[in-house]
């Protein structure tokens, strides 16, 4: 789930740009008081160079679009990246769709430009279909309604145009303007083609319901492994795994025990997967002799899989399992610490922390295994784990993982409210800020008066808003 800081080009965490790529509060907080120049740049920086680990999981657009109201940032910089040349060559949704994530906040704050700006890409731009999705739940019909025509420019009336236009129709994430040009008694002719689009989207729609793809329950075991490794052995490749293991759970008996076990011990990577998951999340007496074998197998993908197909698993068992491999060193070893930190009981804490510790020393503040570990430190509410927990925080280049660390430091470092909890209520990300709400020390006049404007703030998520007032309400009687 996490990339490097080497893979995502992350600044150091120190510094100002790190701060802000990583969504801290203190980077929001810093940006306020160094040289506007250096936090226009830095801002500008992360706003066009998205450095999201994942940007599917992670919020920075509304962080930033904060940022840019509060320093009054000119949009120029923004306006450039979108009609840069690289918009025809790079169609990814990756390289702007944080930008026009921002413009769409902007736009709630009434910023014009922004908006301006989101039209024109709507138009022009390859990402269209992100700024039609911003200006969907943002911009009013009659502007909506304008670029009914210029929208469906982009579908030529032939066969191919008509079947991206009813493409583009079904796989909509906001309705709202495609109803609209729908319903619009101006435009006829538009109306009559959305019409046929729609009819046409809904059809298709209906159709794959009847005619799903994939194996069938009425399949035999042999067929459902087949169609595993038939996946794995195309280009691209397809990992069929987990609904190969689902289909298993309808059609498997006790019959096919064997020939499952065998496959899992000798089989081809893909149909060895599938059996291996379908035989943990069953709790096969064999099932961890066969994970502990696949575990050093050479094949990476039988070797993960291994690892995974032991996630799944729970019980007494597994836990007793969990507790003897936890001294493994390999990635196996790391999957049996985050069971104990996630179902174990309390004499397994310390198993837990040393887990913590060593994965932070060998893989980093932004390895992908370190979330259960993390959690589970906050779940045993070790004090020990604080001095760690505050480095992945600091360093950690997901702004998700840091919020799992925050709220462990909630439940064991005494200073949190007064610290780390402060800081958080400028985070990017909507659960750490609403953790940052509850826990945050009012004493400080700066929690007050930021707790003020985000109660104020039409962005901000009602959940965060909820917690807030309710603060205020408190701070207020008292």
């Amino acid at each position: 789930m996490f990339a490097s800081a080497i893979e995502t080009d992350i600044a150091p965490s120190w510094t100002l740009l790190g701060l802000l790529q990583r969504g801290r509060g203190d980077g929001w907080l810093h940006a306020l008081a160094a040289d506007r120049a250096e936090a226009v740049a830095a801002l500008e920086r992360c706003v066009l160079h998205d450095p999201r680990p994942d940007w599917r999981l992670e919020h920075r657009s509304l962080y930033y679009a904060r940022l840019y109201a509060e320093l009054g940032v000119p949009l120029d910089g923004i306006a450039a990246h979108l009609a840069h040349p690289e918009d025809a060559r790079r169609t990814d949704e990756e390289r702007t769709g944080l930008a026009l994530s921002v413009l769409g906040h902007l736009t709630s704050y009434g910023n014009r430009e922004a908006l301006a700006l989101l039209r024109a890409y709507a138009v022009r731009g390859s990402n269209w279909r992100w700024a039609l999705d911003e200006l969907a739940v943002r911009d009013d019909d009659v502007g909506l309604r304008a670029l009914g025509p210029e929208i469906l420019a982009r579908f030529p009336q032939t066969e191919e145009g008509e079947a991206a236009l009813t493409a583009a129709v079904r796989d909509s994430f906001e309705r709202r303007p495609w109803q609209l040009w729908a319903d619009d008694p101006q435009r006829p002719r538009q109306r009559a083609r959305l019409a046929r689009a729609l009819e046409a989207g809904a059809f298709d729609r209906w159709r794959r319901q009847l005619r799903p793809s994939g194996p069938q329950p009425a399949w035999s075991v042999r067929a459902v492994l087949d169609w595993a490794q038939e996946g794995w052995e195309r280009t691209p490749r397809q990992w069929r795994v987990s609904a190969a293991a689902r289909c298993l759970g309808a059609v498997a008996g006790l019959e096919d025990r064997p020939e499952l076990r065998a496959t899992a011990a000798q089989g081809p990577p893909a149909a060895r997967a599938t059996a291996l998951r379908h035989l943990a999340e069953r709790g096969d007496p064999e099932a961890f002799a066969l994970i502990a074998a696949a575990a050093t197998d050479a094949d990476r993908d039988v070797a993960r899989a291994a690892v995974t197909a032991f996630s799944r698993m729970s019980g007494p068992a597994a836990l007793a399992q969990a507790r003897h491999w936890a001294r493994r060193p390999d990635d196996l070893g790391v999957c049996a610490a985050a069971l104990l930190a996630s179902r174990g009981e309390p004499k397994d804490a310390p198993t837990v922390l040393a887990a913590l510790r060593s994965t932070v020393h060998s893989r980093g503040p932004n390895a992908r295994e370190l979330r259960p570990l993390v959690d589970g430190a906050g779940r045993f509410a070790l004090s020990g784990a604080v001095p760690v927990l505050r480095r992945v925080y600091r360093e950690t280049a997901s702004s998700e993982l840091r919020g799992h660390a925050a709220a462990a430091l909630a439940r064991t470092d005494p200073g949190f409210s007064h610290g780390l909890a402060v800081e958080c209520l400028w985070d990017c990300e909507e659960d750490t800020r609403e953790l940052a709400a509850r826990h945050a020390a009012t004493g400080d006049h700066r929690v007050v008066e930021r707790l003020r404007r985000l109660a104020s703030d039409p962005a901000e998520q009602a959940g965060v808003q909820t917690v807030v007032r309710g603060r205020l309400a408190g701070h207020a009687g008292s």
